[in-house]
């Protein structure tokens, strides 16, 4: 800073200077306009190192450190270098007078604040080139004048090269389209990179995006907040070599012109990678088919938005492809045989979480230089593909959440590269094979929730129950002590497992017990005395339903077809399936088949019987008929028949594109109203349960995937394959032991269901907490962000009050909160406001009580749904 006591002339002009608008660029005032400003911009920065020193009275200002003028006679500046000075302040808008300035290069300092607009006022420039300023923290709008510098070549020129490069700052506002007007920018030959990335700029993609034709390595725009759809005038950057619009809110389909993006050329030390990122925004619509036009492609990420349809062939043309990263979108049909023939796709094939079906190609194995394959979460079926084995590099092999049955291939044994290895939630069975206990680089092996059976072994990745996780199959045994498993028999610890006579006795033996339990059924239905309500009495719409087959069921799913696939669990699979009533009536059913290769399997399907027959409300699904036979092949078959929920289950509504919809196009989302009318058709539904279904009845199960909607959107309670009938000394008051284990899911299930205890009514009101607070907070119980100690429960009561956080973390503000901000000054919009605010407070506080910990501190069901009850009428009379 300058010494004023020393300088009292200078000090003079300064102050007089700050009082002043910016001088205009054509006024007079040569070197006296020079010093000045640079003086002022001294005076907004902060110089720990000193590097700025020497800008004092005591030396003529060409020889300031960073200074260069032009020659002796004008001594005017035409450059300011001050990198890598650990500057910090802002940028002083009187640098707008330094009228001959070609070259301001700041980049690598800590400066903050707006980039001062009064740069674009210097009208008169010709020789402005260049402006670097990376690796800073500038904030606020993009300047539009840099589109108005005609001779602007480069914005940060890394590497030497010309860049338009304001990569991770913290810019908001639009992008400009008088960028366009830079007409040298756009024209220049050497232009490679044009990196706008990380930071928030808003509004959509100009189509002036056309302009950069001659682009031919680079254009970023990832890490902003840019939305409508992509221009179709990309497909013009014919010379593109890697297009990044990842992490956005674009919309719309893919342009079809992308595939006109074919002259890609090889990446060069420039660091172009031919790649098309498009990942994480809001894409809809189906993958163009020429997008294998762009033969040259290395990469291709299209992860994380809403496409639908099937995987396009012509990616198969892509001979250099080397990644390709479908997943988290809604992708049908199955794995295009063309992408698995590609010799080069080596980093990642991706399709996780979507809705492909029918089996894993063989062609599989021919990818045989692959690291990771990552197949999750889809619908898959068939057995394990014995060709996986050739696919000799994998280190990440993902499986998981698909149909898949039989036995692990022998031949996975060559794959001892693994790092990963997840086969769980499936249907997988036989004996876990020996080889895996000699993969000496697995991290983590995840078999849970399939059928696998016999002795564990205690070697290599088995010594740990860390790394590995084999809960959910119940016909284990063995294994080290911390895997919780029984002991092995004798006979379970020969290779091979039981006989086949001792199998034949065993089928034979259920069978009969099916039987039994089908017709004690039946009996009790039919000698069961009518209530007041005659839709009580009747536990099934229509008797015409009973004599449902096994037939009948195959004929209504198209033979379990994987397109009419609702979902599936550990204890059965469930179907879409219209079913006649009659010669002229035919309605679309639920049927779940029971997967009787689990051992709780039957237990499931007599509690969902016994549950059902005796209790009827309009919240709770209704059961139609049950089936119990056998199939063509003579093994046992059995399966229950449900009402049909046209709108499919709140777990779809509230976290979209992560679970199967199997409905076309994207779902609106859930309005705060809909929320609470769900909420409060849940809750009644377990009142009834609890407090007025004669014998009370604990759900066991409750969370959002268990939660169906008809076509009004009104809520019904399902699942009832773990409900239990409670003495009415057990209603509130879990016992201190049980033997039945733990009950319900992860993250919705009562903690003192984990220490031991026995279910209760109580336990039912923790999951509802649960659920209710994910659906107004938009965070799943076993979200990435609960750890040390951190759950949903803590993070929801740590709110409080705070009516504006609660508002503001709310997943769809719906259309109330829109309304209510747009027009504050509107009376009867900011009583909306107010009475939402304090209706999303005491939703979240009913949550939280709710889900305490300790059961006898917990809300009564009956409490929780009478106030979010009164909650509704609240909002109902508010207009929302």
């Amino acid at each position: 800073m300058v010494d004023i006591s020393s300088a009292p002339l200078l000090a003079l002009l300064l102050f007089l200077l700050s009082q002043t608008q910016i001088l205009p660029a054509t006024s007079a005032g040569g070197n006296e306009t020079d010093i000045l400003s640079l003086l002022q911009l001294k005076s907004t920065l902060i110089d720990p190192l000193g590097a700025l020193s020497s800008w004092n009275q005591t030396l003529h200002f060409c020889q300031w450190q960073g200074v260069t003028c032009n020659n002796e006679t004008e001594q005017r500046v035409t450059q300011i270098d001050l990198k890598l000075n650990q500057l910090s302040g802002s940028i002083s808008p009187h640098i707008g007078n330094l009228s001959f300035l070609t070259h301001l290069i700041l980049n690598n300092n800590t400066i903050s604040g707006e980039i001062p607009p009064e740069i674009g006022r210097l009208t008169r420039l010709q020789n402005l080139q260049l402006l670097s300023i990376h690796f800073n923290n500038f904030t606020g709008n993009f300047p539009s004048c840099f589109g108005n510098v005609s001779s602007l070549q480069a914005i940060s020129a890394a590497r030497n090269q010309v860049h338009l490069n304001v990569a991770y700052n913290n810019f908001t506002g639009r992008i400009p389209e008088s960028i366009s007007n830079a007409t040298n920018l756009q024209v220049f030959t050497m232009l490679q990179v044009v990196n706008v990335g990380m930071n928030n700029f808003s509004g959509v993609l100009p189509h002036s995006i056309s302009n950069y034709s001659e682009l031919s390595f680079v254009l970023d725009l990832s890490g902003n907040r840019l939305s409508g759809r992509i221009p179709e005038e990309v497909g013009n950057l014919v010379n593109l070599g890697q297009l990044d619009l990842s992490n956005n809110m674009l919309s719309g389909s893919i342009p079809s012109s992308i595939g006109r993006c074919i002259h890609i050329q090889p990446a060069t030390a420039a660091g172009g990678n031919e790649t098309d990122r498009i990942q994480n925004n809001n894409l809809t619509g189906k993958i163009p088919s020429n997008i294998g036009n762009g033969t040259k492609l290395l990469h291709v990420w299209l992860e994380g938005n809403h496409l639908e349809g099937e995987i396009p062939p012509s990616f198969g043309k892509c001979q250099d492809l080397s990644a390709l990263s479908l997943g988290e979108n809604e992708l049908s049909g199955e794995i295009p045989v063309e992408i698995l023939n590609l010799p080069a796709l080596g980093l990642v094939f991706n399709l996780s979480w979507n809705r492909l079906s029918g089996r894993i190609p063989d062609e599989v194995g021919n990818l045989v230089n692959l690291g990771e394959l990552d197949l999750s979460n889809n619908m898959l079926s068939g057995s394990i593909p014995s060709n996986l084995g050739k696919c000799v590099r994998l280190e990440t092999l993902n499986l998981m959440g698909n149909l898949l049955q039989g036995p692990v291939p022998s031949s996975l044994r060559e794959l001892k590269g693994l790092e990963i290895l997840d086969l769980s939630r499936n249907n997988l069975s036989g004996e876990v094979p020996d080889f895996l206990q000699e993969f000496t680089s697995l991290v983590t092996l995840n078999l849970s929730y399939n059928h696998f059976q016999g002795p564990l072994s205690t070697q290599g990745v088995f010594r740990n129950a860390t790394k590995a996780l084999v809960m959910g199959n119940n016909e284990l045994c063995g294994g080290m002590p911390e895997f919780g498993l029984p002991k092995c028999s004798v006979e379970s610890s020969r290779k091979g497992g039981l006989s086949t006579i001792v199998k034949i006795i065993i089928s034979v033996v259920s069978c009969l017990l099916g039987l039994i339990a089908l017709l004690s059924f039946l009996y009790f239905r039919f000698l069961r005395k009518k209530t007041k309500d005659p839709e009580a009495a009747s536990p099934f719409t229509g008797n015409t339903l009973l004599g449902t087959t096994y037939h009948n069921l195959l004929q209504a799913t198209d033979e379990f077809s994987s397109a009419n696939l609702l979902g599936a669990g550990s204890y059965g699979s469930v179907y879409k399936g219209l079913i006649a009533i009659d010669d002229n009536t035919k309605m679309f059913v639920a049927v779940k088949v029971l997967n009787l290769q689990h051992a709780r399997a039957f237990k499931s399907f007599v509690a969902e019987c016994e549950v059902l027959k005796n209790i009827r409300h309009r919240n709770l699904v209704k059961l139609l008929t049950v089936c119990s036979g056998i199939d063509f092949q003579g093994n046992d078959f059995k399966a229950l028949v449900y009402e049909f929920m046209v709108n499919g289950s709140l777990e779809e509504w509230l976290h979209p594109g992560l679970l199967d919809e199997h409905e076309t196009g994207r779902r609106e989302e859930l309005s705060v109203l809909q929320r609470l009318n769900i909420a409060i058709d849940v809750g009644t539904a377990l009142d009834y349960l609890h407090n007025d279904s004669g014998v009370p009845v604990v759900h066991c199960d409750l969370k959002p995937s268990n939660i169906l909607l008809d076509v009004n959107m009104m809520g019904h309670i399902g699942d009832f394959g773990l409900a239990k009938f409670l003495p009415q000394v057990a209603l509130s008051s879990p016992a201190t032991s049980s033997s039945i284990g733990v009950r319900g899911t992860v993250g919705y299930s009562a903690p003192e269901y984990g220490m031991g205890s026995d279910v209760s009514t109580s336990g039912d009101v923790y999951s509802y907490g649960i659920l209710l607070l994910e659906m107004f907070l938009g965070r799943r119980p076993t979200d990435e962000t609960f750890r040390d100690g951190l759950n949903l429960h803590n993070f929801a009561a740590a709110l409080g009050d705070n009516a504006a956080e609660i508002i503001g973390l709310i997943v769809v503000p719906g259309r109330e909160e829109d309304n209510s901000s747009r027009s504050s000054h509107d009376h009867s919009k900011k009583e909306k406001q107010k009475v939402l605010m304090e209706a999303m407070v005491s939703i979240i506080q009913i949550g939280v009580e709710c889900s305490n910990e300790m059961p006898r501190e917990r809300m009564s069901i009956s409490d929780a749904a009478t106030k979010l009850a009164a909650v509704r009428d609240k909002l109902v009379k508010a207009g929302m």
